[in-house]
């Protein structure tokens, strides 16, 4: 069988990396809400007080974040723009007296500071059944048109299938729309996707994650959040922020096991990324540009599926991150990394699959002249490319 290989846009999609989330909306102002409780929200209540879209859009890109997705429309069905379908939207709130638009501050900020720009909306919503099919295709539509019409190129489309089970679709009519509409875009999940979910909300890939899924290539997305007990901002869960450590680890196990990392950052009643969030995002991009800033000179030369990484200087060695040219699609299947000394070789790490980048720790060793490592493919589906070894010395 062929393999898939990936698209344009879905290889720029992995070199985006590291992405922020912000969940915000009718639910920002309504403490102790959860999906699908069914309690009405009352659109008198979205009230932010000092909101700022650059300040979310300077946060992200602090933390050194390519692309950045904003909770258009949630389960509760309230829109953060003034759609014409429905009343239960900014327009009727008190903010800037029924005038504003959350949507156009967001992409005009994503646009000002050069993120992605991203859009969630959530397909199912409170009341939905209660519409005949075409009805609520209808409104769908509608509803994602206006997206897709007033705000300038949307990169990427964030489909939640949360509470569409067993509910029936126009897919085709649907897809064709958002597809006419901005031919560039990539859409996540669910109909016709161009990447997919890793399957958890904790923000790690299991190890040998696929690009590949049912014989398409999706490239997948690590989606968490910064505070782990909640997508929307509480009063009640600051001391929960997750440390620099964990977010670290999170990064590695995220874009170090080939995907993406898609992390929550909830804007509060104001409006605004809480300071405590936004230092600690802040922390987390500088931790990151300095930890990989800085590889070692090496040499590398291959021979036949081997690879040896060897130095003229006398350093220690401790970290791998090694890339595979996907433009035939994912070939590497397995792979492991020796230590090479006086005539021994050590096993250090076993992997499989490489895609758009692994990163891979093990104990530190001495590389000097003979001394080396060696990065050998043990596995693969026809013909492969490594095409970016780098080497660290890394104080973890």
């Amino acid at each position: 069988m062929k393999k898939p290989v990936p698209t344009e846009k879905q290889l720029e999609f992995m070199n985006w990396e590291l992405g922020v989330f912000f969940h915000f909306g009718i639910r920002t102002f309504n403490e102790g809400h959860t999906d699908w409780d069914g309690v009405h929200m009352d659109v008198k209540t979205f009230l932010p007080t000092q909101l700022n879209a650059e300040q979310w859009i300077k946060t992200a890109a602090a933390g050194n974040a390519k692309y950045a997705v904003l909770t258009a429309k949630h389960h509760d069905g309230f829109a953060l723009w003034p759609s014409e379908f429905t009343e239960y939207s900014v327009k009727n709130s008190p903010w800037k007296n029924g005038q504003g638009d959350v949507v156009r501050e967001f992409t005009d900020a994503c646009r000002k500071y050069s993120l992605k720009a991203g859009l969630y909306y959530s397909p199912a919503q409170f009341g939905s059944r209660q519409m005949q099919g075409k009805e609520y295709d209808d409104y769908f539509i509608n509803q994602i048109s206006e997206l897709l019409s007033n705000y300038g190129k949307i990169d990427y489309l964030w489909f939640d299938g949360c509470g569409s089970e067993g509910h029936s679709y126009d897919e085709k009519r649907i897809i064709s729309a958002i597809r006419a509409l901005q031919p560039d875009i990539l859409i996540f999940n669910m109909w016709d996707p161009d990447t997919r979910w890793v399957g958890n909300e904790e923000g790690f890939a299991p190890l040998g994650t696929s690009l590949e899924e049912n014989g398409k290539l999706l490239p997948f997305e690590c989606d968490c959040k910064i505070r782990p007990h909640n997508w929307f901002f509480s009063e009640n869960d600051a001391e929960t922020l997750r440390s620099l450590e964990n977010l670290e680890g999170l990064y590695d196990m995220s874009v170090g096991r080939g995907g993406n990392l898609l992390i929550n950052i909830a804007p509060d009643r104001r409006g605004l990324i809480p300071e405590r969030d936004e230092k600690r995002f802040a922390e987390f991009g500088e931790r990151i540009r300095k930890k990989y800033s800085s590889p070692i000179k090496s040499d590398i030369i291959r021979s036949g599926d081997a690879y040896n990484i060897s130095s003229t200087l006398s350093v220690n060695a401790n970290t791998l991150i090694i890339s595979e040219n996907l433009k035939r699609g994912e070939c590497v299947t397995d792979f492991s990394v020796y230590y090479n000394c006086c005539g021994n070789e050590i096993l250090l790490y076993v992997g499989k699959t490489v895609g758009h980048k692994q990163i891979i720790h093990f104990p530190t060793v001495f590389l000097e002249g003979e001394r080396k490592l060696t990065l050998k493919i043990t596995g693969s589906r026809g013909e492969y490319e490594i095409e970016d070894i780098r080497v660290y010395d890394l104080k973890i």
